[in-house]
């Protein structure tokens, strides 16, 4: 028997981090009442994951087929700039994520596998032995994006020159022919 981790709505969904700049953990955290669930992922991942949710949402408003209101931008009373619920414990790693919209419910879903585990794998029977499943309102997803794009964009400044992360004390730039760059 799978755990399934659902929350249909959950009270809290965000993306968040843990740790400095430069060596951060990545989560994706859901929160229901005094149920936690926190799953790590890459930072790429998040990027993913938001872009496409705004994506799927601007979908959704183009072919008009919502019959509630589906915001263009995160409501104002659904920021959420809080820290990630304490104490911080992975369920998991992230694998593959799957993103879709339910019409009955209008809803967006997005369900987590664990690394390794496949959904292409478990269409022949197989069940998933962990799976994060989050059901969204369209007004709750689009306040994850803007979330998790502020989350990813914290990060260290690029470089004008390479576009690769600065550190505080520097990096080595290759288009500047090894000399040292710092923060503009």
């Amino acid at each position: 028997m799978p755990i399934v981790h659902g929350f249909d709505p959950p009270e809290r969904f965000v993306a968040g981090t843990v740790g400095e700049p430069g060596s951060r953990t990545f989560f994706l955290q859901a929160v229901d009442g005094e149920r936690v669930v926190s799953v790590a992922l890459e930072k790429q991942q998040v990027e993913a994951l938001a872009e496409r949710v705004d994506e799927l949402l601007d979908e959704v408003i183009a072919d008009g087929s919502a019959r509630g209101v589906v915001p263009a931008v995160a409501p104002f009373d659904l920021a959420d700039d809080a820290p990630l619920a304490t104490p911080v414990e992975e369920e998991f790693r992230a694998g593959t994520m799957t993103l879709s919209w339910d019409p009955d419910d209008e809803r967006v879903v997005i369900e987590v596998f664990p690394v390794g585990e496949e959904p292409a794998e478990l269409a022949s029977g197989d069940e998933a032995e962990e799976l994060l499943l989050v059901r969204l309102a369209p007004g709750q997803a689009r306040a994850f994006v803007q979330r998790a794009e502020a989350v990813v964009g914290a990060g260290r400044p690029p470089c004008p020159f390479c576009g690769q992360p600065i550190d505080p004390a520097g990096h080595l730039c290759v288009r500047a022919n090894g000399f040292k760059r710092r923060d503009p």
